[in-house]
């Protein structure tokens, strides 16, 4: 059985892009630290759950 020699541009451009910038991956591991490996505070997260306003059905609705 031959193997399957077809490889998308998709795929391509992303082993290529990795190989150009070894550094990319440590960025993208630090960028989610920063932005989503968090802790989350419990009373924190109360507070925006007591303060979130109700949103009214079809909001893009203009009411005329």
């Amino acid at each position: 059985m031959a193997a399957n020699l077809y490889e998308s541009e998709l795929t391509r451009f992303l082993r290529e892009l990795r190989a150009d910038k070894p550094e990319l991956a440590e960025q993208q591991r630090k960028g989610r630290a920063l932005w989503w490996d968090r802790q989350l505070d419990a009373d924190e997260q109360r507070a925006f759950a007591r303060a979130r306003v109700a949103q009214k059905p079809y909001v893009y609705q203009s009411g005329k």
